[in-house]
């Protein structure tokens, strides 16, 4: 649903600032019909259907702040190599010309990888070196190693859409091992979800709405294991010794004239922050 929420707002929203053409080709077809639908801004009558477009219209506005400012952070500080945890169907390797000389590294389950490799084969551009691991037996450090990252040389992290799904220990473990691997001037960006009771009860309301409208809950096996306070992020982050240069919600982060009222729980409660070493 996150490739389609891209895909959905490429040249769309905030048309003069976000573009994500790698969006759409990472898409099956059945995916991009209802995407196409968001882009015309033609809702389906039919109930079942009206649930999915309006949760891929919802997501869509969030991908905007939340793509660009991740974007930036990568751009201001360059680095000879990138690190995406938890990639899923980013399209930064292809898309960001800013890391056509990067080596960027792709980390996630190795089911995931496979399926991404397929979709991606009609990409133009020079792919990713993927790293397959599996977080519950394999060691991050040595994946990286193995696949030829340069712990000499600095790093930018971008950990996006992965923390509310992580335990607090899971992620403390993480942030550990990104901060041994990272050499000075490397950069750490992470999304990740402040607690907000409205924020809960809305994933509750989709959940009993995708059950009455007889489709899968793109979130049901993925519940929230953990939510951040700027201030307990800021202090996981400065105990592994990285600087926090900045904190923002995605309200904040909103380009200009981007119509957020739609939004505003969503936008208040995730975050992106970006630190440094």
């Amino acid at each position: 649903m996150v490739c389609q929420g891209r895909a959905a707002a490429h040249d769309r929203l905030a048309p003069d600032q976000f573009a994500d053409p790698t969006a759409m080709a990472l898409l099956r077809d059945d995916e991009r019909a209802l995407v196409d639908l968001v882009r015309k801004e033609q809702p389906p009558a039919e109930w079942s259907e009206r649930v999915g477009f309006e949760m891929v219209a919802r997501c869509a506005e969030m991908m905007v702040p939340r793509t660009l400012a991740i974007d930036e952070a990568v751009r201001e500080r360059p680095a000879t190599q990138v690190v995406i945890l938890g990639a899923g169907l980013d399209g930064r390797a292809w898309r960001m010309p800013e890391l056509a000389d990067v080596t960027v590294f792709e980390v996630d389950q190795p089911a995931s990888q496979q399926d991404k490799r397929d979709r991606a084969a009609t990409l133009d551009g020079k792919p990713p070196v993927f790293v397959p691991v599996d977080f519950g037996r394999d060691r991050l450090g040595d994946a990286l190693v193995a696949a030829g990252h340069r712990g000499a040389e600095p790093t930018t992290w971008v950990w996006e859409g992965v923390v509310p799904y992580l335990t607090r220990d899971e992620v403390a473990t993480t942030v550990q091992a990104i901060a041994s691997l990272s050499s000075p001037g490397s950069r750490l960006i992470v999304n990740y979800q402040a607690r907000s009771m409205r924020s809960m009860f809305g994933r509750f309301v989709v959940q009993a709405m995708t059950k009455v409208a007889d489709r899968p809950n793109p979130w049901a096996a993925e519940p929230w294991r953990s939510t951040w306070s700027p201030a307990t992020m800021s202090r996981l982050l400065t105990r592994h010794g990285f600087t926090v240069r900045r904190d923002d919600d995605l309200h904040t982060l909103a380009p200009a004239g981007m119509d957020t009222e739609s939004s505003t729980v969503s936008f208040r409660s995730s975050r992106v922050a970006v630190a440094d070493i």
